[in-house]
């Protein structure tokens, strides 16, 4: 499976969509990235003339590229016109260390802790573009494996 067509399996669409690219794949995590577009919905009232990618969208999209495209691949032999599956998230850990700001691209590493009973959790790190580390915590989900 490449890495487009996870990408094209992701449960999401513009605005809500923040994965760009995915660098890495394998049983053991993913590498991604994405770039905050300047003109992003949440900027406008985050903060007042001082734009900053709020804490919840740096964690969402650490979940997008980490833990939804890792379960796809991981769930690549099941996928088939009529199952698609569907992670939704359970629980999530993230500490912050920089902010983000418009146009901004980072990259997200993601590490499988546990895979099992349909519950995946990750080790996640984010990266700005000079490498340094932005964010990162434990985030975890569940697989829906049936189409009903």
């Amino acid at each position: 499976m490449t890495s487009k067509e996870i990408i094209s399996l992701l449960p999401y669409e513009q605005p809500f969509l923040f994965v760009d690219s995915l660098s890495a794949i394998s049983e053991e995590g993913t590498t991604g990235h994405y770039t905050f577009k300047n003109n992003e919905y949440f900027y406008k009232g985050h903060f007042k003339n001082n734009p900053v990618t709020p804490g919840v969208i740096l964690t969402e999209c650490m979940a997008q590229i980490g833990l939804v495209c890792l379960g796809i691949y991981l769930m690549k032999d099941m996928i088939s016109e009529n199952f698609q599956p569907q992670i939704a998230l359970t629980s999530s850990q993230v500490d912050f260390f920089l902010p983000v700001f418009p146009n901004e691209k980072v990259m997200v590493i993601s590490e499988k802790e546990v895979f099992r009973f349909n519950k995946l959790k990750c080790k996640i790190k984010m990266f700005n573009s000079n490498e340094e580390l932005v964010c990162r915590g434990r985030i975890s989900g569940m697989i829906k494996t049936s189409n009903t």
